[in-house]
């Protein structure tokens, strides 16, 4: 072979290489680009992996309607589920509350209306109304939310949505089913459990530490009666010279029962007939009052609000908040097992 030839063929070599290098260069340089890049659907618009996977969630769970029996107007209003847990959420936690405050607030509203939901599509499949005060979730529609805010609305709104978008479709489930996630303003440092202030016991509302709520500016309460006011409302004699006394706390130093003019009372049936604050009581007497100093707002089982806000503020997230007031739980999409929602 001549020299000629040889010179050919090694240049038309060099470029071929130099080909493939350009290629597995450009395929190296693509390839991140490859795995974010926005998937392009036949309309044209771009939309994220991520993107996708929020719009099937939300395609889930569009067509679940829940119905809220509006207790001024004797009415019934139907709204997406979604739309619901928004109002929920702007209507039981402060807007200016950390974002991932906000965020576990909504899980816990969205799982409470469907933990609702299951329980009773058996009895009443056409019609299952929830209430709009705290008997169930207290609940306000955009008019009211409107007149409520003022010129804030959007701003609290935009920050809202934020937190309703970002937890779309998830509850909160124990093995496998929708829990009922109990929630209340602030504790006294401790959640209680949900045998010590109902009947049942629930393996995942037990009493855990709560040290962020002593920023709550409800924390701490007094309120005074003339002893003529308690026993009129607790249907009891007090001696003036005797103060009510022997009072048994349960874990979380909240009232188990207390004696009073005689009688005995569980911590419950005092906060409820006196309207206090809170079930962790004292009660002293002082020139013809009972006085009772509360810790705590709320009946102090499940989440906290103001503990979820302050778990938030030390850079915890909504999950680290979920998971510590309710115990053993599991953050599920729906429809997650046993939760039959209702279609319209």
């Amino acid at each position: 072979m001549s020299k000629k030839s040889r010179s050919k063929r090694r240049l038309k070599s060099h470029i071929l290489i130099s080909m493939l290098i350009a290629c597995l260069f450009a395929v190296i340089v693509a390839l991140p680009t490859l795995i974010v890049v926005p998937f392009i659907d036949p309309g044209g618009s771009e939309r994220t992996a991520t993107a996708m996977e929020q719009e099937k969630q939300v395609k889930e769970t569009a067509n679940v309607a829940v119905e809220v029996s509006r207790t001024a107007s004797n009415t019934v209003e139907t709204v997406p589920l979604e739309t619901y847990v928004m109002r929920v959420v702007a209507s039981e936690m402060p807007a200016d509350f950390e974002l991932e405050a906000l965020k576990a607030q909504a899980v816990a509203a969205r799982t409470f209306v469907v933990r609702h939901m299951e329980d009773h599509q058996a009895e009443e499949p056409e019609a299952i109304e929830v209430s709009d005060t705290v008997s169930h979730q207290v609940y306000k529609n955009d008019e009211e939310l409107r007149r409520t805010w003022g010129k804030e609305y959007d701003k609290k709104m935009e920050k809202l949505t934020k937190a309703v978008e970002a937890t779309s479709g998830e509850i909160l489930t124990y093995q496998g089913e929708p829990i009922t996630p109990s929630f209340f303003s602030t504790s006294n440092g401790f959640t209680e459990n949900a045998e010590d202030y109902w009947e049942n016991a629930l393996p995942y509302l037990k009493s855990v530490a709560s040290p962020w709520d002593k920023q709550s500016p409800k924390f701490a309460d007094q309120k005074i009666f003339e002893i003529t006011e308690v026993e009129k409302l607790l249907g009891v004699t007090i001696n003036p010279n005797e103060p009510p006394g022997n009072l048994k706390r349960t874990d979380s130093q909240r009232v188990a029962e207390v004696e009073i003019g005689g009688k005995q009372f569980t911590g419950r049936d005092v906060r409820q007939k006196l309207e206090l604050k809170s079930t962790d009581f004292t009660i002293s007497m002082k020139d013809g009052h009972l006085i009772f100093e509360t810790k705590g707002y709320g009946h102090g089982v499940g989440m906290s609000q103001y503990g979820a806000n302050g778990m938030a503020g030390e850079g915890k997230s909504y999950q680290d908040i979920l998971t510590h007031y309710y115990t053993d739980t599991e953050i599920s999409k729906l429809p997650a097992n046993g939760a039959k929602l209702v279609s319209k």
